[in-house]
């Protein structure tokens, strides 16, 4: 009887298993970055995986277009972050949108949440029309939860 009660619950534990999708390693970088900075209220973005390479820019504002000469993210800025972070402080506008298109142009647009602290690569991500993330990003707000569609939030 003990045999049959521990194959059924490994049985069980092993279908748990494939029922429940994997998370993402969170990556060193990204895990020093955060120590580093903690809630510090600004959105950050890389160029690299794993918040490494080039800092793009920091900023507790928005920024409606990351291609010009103006705001915390510019000109070759536009395009090209693999790995973002928010370390905004938690309460109100405490969501960074991130959009496809400039000037925060609703029709494409991905969130992150204060409590997911960053995503170490935007490759496994989509906006919500379906294009992705990596190295598209062209604009960013900070948002309620509210103004993110189910299905909007990255990780």
């Amino acid at each position: 009887m003990r045999r049959l009660t521990v194959s059924l619950a490994t049985l069980g534990l092993t279908a748990l298993g494939l029922a429940l999708p994997a998370t993402a390693h969170a990556g060193p970088g990204c895990n020093a970055e955060w120590n580093s900075h903690g809630r510090d209220g600004n959105v950050r973005a890389w160029d690299y995986f794993d918040c490494g390479g080039e800092l793009l820019g920091v900023t507790p504002g928005d920024d409606p277009e990351w291609g010009d000469s103006y705001g915390p993210f510019q000109g070759p800025d536009v395009n090209r972050a693999v790995s973002v972070m928010n370390s905004g402080f938690v309460g109100g506008k405490d969501v960074v949108a991130f959009y496809y298109f400039g000037h925060y142009n609703d029709r494409a647009y991905g969130c992150l949440k204060p409590g997911e602290k960053y995503v170490d690569s935007l490759a496994r991500n989509h906006y919500t029309n379906g294009a992705r993330m990596y190295q598209s990003i062209e604009s960013h707000a900070w948002v309620a939860a509210s103004a993110c569609a189910p299905g909007s939030f990255i990780s």
